[in-house]
């Protein structure tokens, strides 16, 4: 069995938006342009990436087996 991960990359500034979006951008492990964290795929954190598609990058990941 595999365990897909994403990759998340923030591309743009979160200044001047929202507080929720910042505290969201926060919440990915992400703070500063061209950070990257890399996040287990669940719906949880597909929420969090809806809710900030214009300052984020996503790249889907499969995690191999043995």
């Amino acid at each position: 069995m595999s365990e897909k991960t994403i990759t998340v990359t923030q591309v743009k500034s979160g200044i001047g938006a929202k507080p929720k979006t910042r505290g969201t951008l926060r919440a990915l492990g992400l703070g500063r342009i061209g950070k990257t964290n890399t996040l287990p795929d669940r719906p949880e954190i597909r929420g969090m990436i809806h809710r900030v598609p214009h300052l984020i990058e996503v790249t889907e990941n499969e995690k191999g087996t043995g």
